[in-house]
């Protein structure tokens, strides 16, 4: 069998198991390129230089110079002046995308959207309006943003390395930005004037009780002298009940107590003030023992009964939660009738990144309680909370938790699970007298590639690595910025594709489109390959898109007789567009839990925007990047 046939097989099966999402993209690189070992179409003892490619040792050292942005107090500055643009929506757009489209040119955009995401969270309850509005367009505006530099993206990285094996030159820093400033200008303006009214609204109030109900699931409950529960502590309650009920807190002598700080053993007359619904109530009343507060069962009772008047005179039954806890029957939440709050009780909202430790697992299987101090209250996907037990959650890329743990180490166990926080944001996740530091080390790798001083790769892990020594951020961040699933993907995927060159796959695709293409315009075979890029990122990783598109690119340049650049760059540009679902980018996975979005609403902003995208950047390109070369 050919060469070129096996390459075929064996990234149909890739792309096949991508789309499918069984197993992680990592894995699946990493079986291709071992595949491709196997049948002799990558050489073994070159199995893993990918790994050692300047584009990976880029995309690398961009990372960890993004968390260094975050730590030297970028997102507290920034969130000072952006909540500052007042309630018009249309300003609160521009203002929004607008930043997150500049700071994506000076770090991943992934890094940039993480930092504003809890800003556009922030001004979404400041201002009672739903985040949907808000967060679709924050994360296409990252993208876009993205387009306009060398290290934007990582798509851009490997197109430029790319045409350093091809012509003996990479592109530079700079050398995106004519094209990519004219489309995220285009982008952005789409986006503020008209795009956001596509974007549907699925989540209402952007508050905690909107997302996840919790007054309708606050209870008092109380230790009587006969209770089961009388003398265990609160972990030992849990495994009692193997079921983790969260404790919000312990009243004892009219002392609260939060419940993740909370070791001792329950006493008779102890009140526990927990979040749980009808079937845990009923759990904690056959099992523990616990009964409803004196207070809540008189107002529970009260409440009945008015329902049941209600229904026997034919009026309308009054909506409350009695059935679920404590009741609404007035139409104020539990904790404005009883004074039940969570003030002091270190709640913190939080989305999981697609890098997170979590996907996959639940919580016995993390041991949040007992290795990071973490009470998981209650999970939302999809903007609505999840009603199946604590226990049996495993967790997915978008998944917004409510969480509770010592103020003073919320920040360091969010960041070691790779959870991004929603809300309470006065934790302290920078330091201010850094950034200046932080922006010089950062300009004089930029100054060292513009001058041809350094190598891309060079200039930036120089610059990570000083941005290490000088404290910028701690070396134990450092490692954890680096995604290290797209770093096995790029080292991984970098041989394949090479071997889709070397083995005549890329040449009988390109000469296949040569054929069908040869009566039309360049342009016109420039839009095909824009769309058959644009639509591979969007259903597998756009790093591994731009991977196995350029030698595509390269041979269709070869036989036009053309130059390669302006193929590279439509490659480059369209495998960054991935606004079409929320899988192709980790930006578009990480709004969707707090967006409340489905799988389907992406393409309703994504399809115009695409459109928009190719509509601009194809002139452009053969204006700044002509076929002559």
């Amino acid at each position: 069998m050919a060469d070129s046939t096996l390459v075929f097989l064996v990234l149909g099966a890739t792309l096949a198991a991508f789309v499918w999402g069984r197993f992680r993209y990592d894995l699946v690189a990493m079986a291709a390129l071992l595949g491709s070992v196997v049948l002799g179409l990558v050489p073994g003892d070159q199995a893993f230089r990918g790994f050692g490619h300047p584009a990976v040792i880029t995309v690398a050292a961009v990372l960890v110079l993004s968390r260094g942005f975050e730590y030297s107090g970028v997102v507290d500055l920034i969130s000072r002046q952006v909540l500052k643009v007042g309630e018009r929506l249309f300003l609160q757009l521009l203002v929004l995308v607008g930043t997150v489209v500049v700071l994506s040119g000076i770090m991943n955009n992934v890094g940039a959207l993480a930092l504003l995401l809890p800003v556009a969270m922030h001004m979404a309850r400041e201002h009672d309006i739903s985040p949907s509005l808000l967060l679709m367009p924050l994360a296409f505006g990252s993208l876009l943003g993205g387009l306009t530099t060398l290290i934007g993206t990582p798509p851009n990285i490997i197109i430029a390395s790319y045409r350093g094996s091809v012509t003996g030159e990479s592109f530079d820093m700079f050398s995106f930005s004519p094209i990519g400033v004219a489309v995220a200008l285009a982008g952005l303006a789409f986006i503020v004037l008209l795009g956001w009214r596509l974007v549907p609204q699925r989540a209402g109030k952007a508050s905690t009780e909107a997302m996840f109900d919790t007054a309708n699931y606050l209870v008092e409950l109380r230790v009587g002298d006969d209770a089961e529960a009388r003398g265990l502590t609160l972990r030992e309650l849990q495994q009692s009940l193997d079921e983790a009920v969260p404790v919000l807190a312990v009243v004892r002598d009219e002392k609260r107590h939060a419940g993740h700080a909370f070791f001792g053993v329950l006493k008779e007359g102890d009140i526990l003030l927990v979040e749980a619904g009808p079937e845990e109530m009923k759990l904690l009343e056959d099992k523990a023992g616990l009964r409803l507060g004196k207070e809540a069962a008189e107002e529970r009772e009260s409440v009945e009964e008015q329902d049941a008047t209600a229904l026997s005179e034919g009026e309308p039954q009054p909506r409350h939660a009695a059935a679920e806890a404590d009741g609404k029957a007035d139409g104020k939440s539990d904790r404005e009738r009883k004074g039940v709050d969570t003030e002091g009780l270190q709640l913190v909202e939080a989305v999981v990144r697609n890098d997170s430790r979590m996907i996959n697992r639940t919580v016995a299987q993390l041991r949040l309680q007992n290795q990071f101090g973490l009470h998981l209250v209650a999970v939302a996907r999809d903007g609505g909370r999840l009603r199946q037990r604590l226990h049996e959650i495993r967790f997915r890329p978008g998944d917004v938790l409510l969480l509770q743990g010592d103020e003073g180490e919320l920040a360091e166990s969010l960041s070691t699970l790779g959870c991004l926080p929603l809300a309470s944001r006065n934790l302290s996740l920078g330091q201010p007298r850094m950034l200046l530091v932080s922006i010089a080390i950062f300009a004089a790798a930029i100054l060292a590639m513009l001058l041809d001083l350094l190598p891309a790769a060079v200039a930036l892990s120089t610059a990570a690595l000083a941005s290490l020594l000088v404290g910028v951020l701690p070396l134990r961040e450092g490692y954890q910025a680096i995604d290290g699933p797209v770093i096995v993907l790029l080292g991984a995927m970098i041989p394949v594709g090479e071997a889709l060159e070397t083995s005549g796959g890329a040449t009988l695709i390109a000469e296949a489109m040569l054929a069908w293409g040869s009566d039309w315009p360049v342009i016109v075979t420039l839009s095909v390959l824009f769309l058959l890029s644009m639509i591979l990122s969007n259903i597998i990783n756009n790093a591994a898109a731009a991977l196995l598109m350029a030698p595509i690119a390269a041979s269709l340049a070869s036989g036009f007789d053309a130059s390669v650049d302006p193929f590279l760059m439509v490659v480059a540009v369209s495998a960054s567009s991935a606004f079409l679902t929320p899988i192709g980018h980790q930006s578009n996975t990480l709004v969707m839990g707090p967006g409340g979005y489905r799988f389907g609403d992406y393409w309703r902003l994504g399809l115009p925007l695409s459109l928009l995208t190719l509509s601009v950047s194809v002139p452009l390109i053969l204006l700044v990047w002509p076929l002559s070369g």
